[in-house]
């Protein structure tokens, strides 16, 4: 029957992956290395920028602006070399941002007039001199306030509230987002790689030669690396929920059924790999090259979708992970269930079966007569 050939070929597959402590290392031990390094080093809010301040007023209202500046964690001060702190400092790459304080800045102030303070910022990375941008006029107007120096009641104030994450930990972003990666990467690879490794050696044929289908035979080998992939689901999710606190916030059936629907496709992305490489290198240049920079560029992990250009926005589309981030986030963070990630799950689902499709085609042509 085909489903005692599908199991066999399974418990074969698990056999020669429990034999191999490679394989195994590159199952369990990689997967929590990529979770530990993503989970802790990426962080999207900046702190600690370094930024030189020069005090040409020598005020007590020039000392107390510069106090708060840099009383928050968000900026750090940098002592900087001559007169000038942009060619000191700014120019040298030492600080993000160059403060100044004119000469009079008190003076003005206390007869009522505008004073002006000069920020120069370095604009080599956009996105930071964005954010440097923001925070100066931020504490600017806070300061201004706390001095009394602004009206107590503006005639129109935003109340602001969090929701979903009202104290701004970045783990319930980032996390989840790593979970997608972990699950795309790992299980395409080592099916990928599996698949090749008996293409290599030969054994593809006598498997064929024993009258076991293409379809069979992907279906064996697909269920294997899909119950290795749900054991490393386990086990990342398990150990970051620990580590990083993450618990679930709602349903959980989402979760259940999005990352075996996820896993599989993942599984089946590897299968298309393999079928379609002539040797293991081809094959995790494949996985590295289309599955992992996709899973991480062009899924909403770090960057949002939004701000993917077009055409690159198109091919977003076609990243599995870019709808899995959504479901997890949602799991552990939203919390809205079903109705907030159906449409998800259901294209993780379509492009699993193509992906099986795909690599069904592929293989069909070897196969031999009969």
């Amino acid at each position: 029957m085909s489903s005692q050939r599908i199991l066999s070929q399974c418990r074969k597959e698990l056999q020669q992956f429990r034999r191999d402590r490679i394989t195994m290392g590159l199952a369990f031990l990689l997967p929590l290395l990529t979770l530990f390094i993503f989970g802790f080093a990426i962080r999207l809010e900046a702190s600690d920028i370094p930024i030189a301040v020069q005090d040409l007023d020598r005020s007590p209202l020039s000392r107390a602006y510069i106090e708060r500046l840099v009383g928050t964690n968000q900026f750090r001060p940098v002592p900087f070399e001559g007169n000038d702190p942009v060619k000191g400092a700014v120019d040298r790459g030492r600080a993000r941002a160059a403060v100044i304080v004119p000469p009079g800045f008190s003076r003005r102030i206390a007869a009522g007039r505008s004073a002006d303070l000069q920020v120069l910022v370095d604009g080599s990375d956009a996105n930071n001199a964005r954010i440097v941008r923001n925070g100066i006029e931020a504490t600017t107007r806070f300061f201004l306030r706390q001095q009394g120096l602004l009206p107590a009641e503006p005639p129109i104030e935003a109340v602001l509230r969090l929701w979903f994450n009202p104290g701004r930990r970045e783990a319930l972003s980032i996390v989840p987002g790593v979970y997608a990666v972990v699950l795309w990467i790992f299980p395409s690879l080592l099916t990928a790689i599996a698949l090749v490794r008996e293409k290599e050696s030969g054994t593809i044929l006598q498997v064929y030669a024993c009258g076991v289908s293409a379809r069979d035979w992907l279906l064996g080998k697909g269920l294997a690396y899909l119950l290795v992939g749900l054991a490393m689901a386990l086990l990342v999710m398990g150990l970051g929920g620990v580590v990083f606190g993450l618990g679930l916030a709602g349903d959980p059936t989402p979760l259940l059924a999005g990352t075996l629907l996820y896993l599989a496709a993942a599984v089946a992305f590897g299968l298309l790999l393999g079928a379609r490489s002539r040797n293991q290198n081809a094959a995790v240049q494949g996985v590295a090259l289309i599955g992992f920079i996709s899973a991480l560029l062009l899924s909403g992990f770090i960057y949002p979708v939004s701000n993917i250009p077009f055409p690159l926005s198109l091919l977003s589309r076609l990243v599995p992970a870019r709808y899995f981030i959504l479901v997890t986030r949602d799991a552990f963070v939203r919390g809205t269930g079903w109705p907030g990630v159906v449409l998800d799950v259901g294209m993780i689902l379509v492009m699993g079966t193509l992906f099986l499709a795909l690599a069904h085609r592929s293989l069909r042509p070897m196969q031999l007569s009969g």
